[in-house]
């Protein structure tokens, strides 16, 4: 194992104090601080300490693939990082976004590829499903919920403009398309007076406050009123979410362990000052209800649980080890990412042991056999899913 050093995004959204005080430093933190990125995208490679000075990890990956990620996970995914692990703490709600599936990404950024200028949805071939633990507290939108409830929480506005809206929620999941769309397009000139109206009806009305705390901050947006249409998902500390490919979600505040394939392409269609392309959103949103959001965890043995998913990219686990108690080993394929989150662990694989306090992170090639936790603390393992 060593030891790994990964890059903050400072997006308007993230937060002053999590990030900060999950690695120890001053709060609040001189600026917004939204993600910790510990993988090997170009977009914000990690780093390791090497004795002539840092190595970022795609350099560490490209210089001896087939020890770091092992000839399995490099016939199903070439030579890359096929995961990415991240902390992501919200202090305000992001933009409505989804994520291309692996058809969609390959064939966008070819076409894109080939533009000699613009602004571009793509920035690489991949897909982008993802898995957010929660660190505590979280709220978030993820996926549509049934269209009956959306009717009546948008009829209970009393807006007379979203009958068309009405209209097409009546029809059930069919006329999921036709009610975003409908949203997403509405008239610029008559987008506030859209949302105020909707405001002030959820201030005086059953819909409590997700209305008002959008609208506050996008008053002229009409992605305010497409967030009725998503299940409202309130996590407690270890509850997860799964967002497939083409699932609309947007988070709106607290700070998760996040685990993805390895991309940044994401489609927006509001809550945001970034690029925001409608069609393209539409066309690879899949209009289906989620019935339930979250992702039970499973055990699989004494301290560590896992969250499943359906895709051969990446794993989480979480590991939890007691002073009192002997350490807890786990196996996992392919390369590994750790992040600790609570005390301090110490790790050893067949390569080396490190130690990690809180907010720390590591990486172990492929060839590192077996992880041993010993310690008082917990401890997030990345690695690829089964190949």
């Amino acid at each position: 194992m060593e030891l790994l050093h990964g890059p903050i995004k400072d997006y308007a959204w993230g937060s002053r104090s999590a990030i900060a005080a999950l690695q120890g430093r001053p709060v609040p933190s001189d600026g917004p601080e939204a993600e910790l990125w510990l993988g090997a995208h170009p977009g914000a490679p990690a780093t390791v300490s090497r004795a002539d000075g840092p190595a970022t990890l795609i350099d560490v990956l490209t210089v001896d693939p087939g020890r770091w990620l092992g000839q399995p996970a490099i016939d199903r995914f070439g030579v890359r990082l096929p995961f990415l692990l991240k902390v992501l703490a919200a202090e305000a709600p992001l933009s409505l976004q989804a994520h291309p599936d692996a058809e969609q990404a390959r064939a966008g950024y070819a076409a894109e590829y080939a533009q000699a200028d613009g602004v571009r949805n793509y920035v690489d071939p991949f897909h982008k499903p993802e898995l957010l633990v929660a660190l505590g507290p979280m709220e978030a939108l993820c996926g549509f919920r049934d269209p009956a409830v959306s009717a009546k929480v948008l009829a209970g506005l009393g807006v007379p403009e979203l009958r068309p809206v009405l209209d097409a929620l009546s029809a059930g999941p069919a006329g999921l398309a036709e009610a975003v769309r409908t949203l997403l397009t509405w008239p610029e000139a008559e987008r506030e007076a859209l949302v105020t109206a909707a405001r002030t009806a959820a201030v005086t009305g059953p819909d409590d406050d997700l209305v008002a705390m959008l609208a506050q901050t996008y008053p002229a947006d009409p992605g305010v009123l497409v967030a009725l249409l998503l299940n409202r998902v309130r996590l407690a500390e270890g509850e997860a979410i799964w967002m497939p490919a083409g699932n609309l979600h947007a988070y709106l505040r607290g700070t998760g362990v996040e685990v993805m394939a390895a991309s940044d392409n994401v489609l927006r269609g509001g809550l945001t000052r970034k690029h925001v392309d409608v069609a393209e959103l539409l066309r690879v949103l899949r209009f289906e209800v989620l019935d339930e959001p979250v992702v039970p965890s499973r055990p699989v043995s004494d301290g560590v649980v896992t969250w499943p998913v359906p895709v051969p990219d990446f794993a989480l686990h979480r590991v939890t080890v007691r002073g009192d108690r002997p350490g807890v080993t786990l196996t996992v394929p392919g390369p590994r990412v750790l992040l600790c989150t609570i005390g301090e662990v110490t790790v050893a694989d067949a390569v080396a042991p490190v130690t990690l306090g809180r907010g720390r992170a590591a990486v172990g090639p492929a060839d590192g056999g077996a992880l041993t936790v010993r310690g008082a603390g917990e401890v997030y393992v990345a690695s690829t899913g089964s190949l």
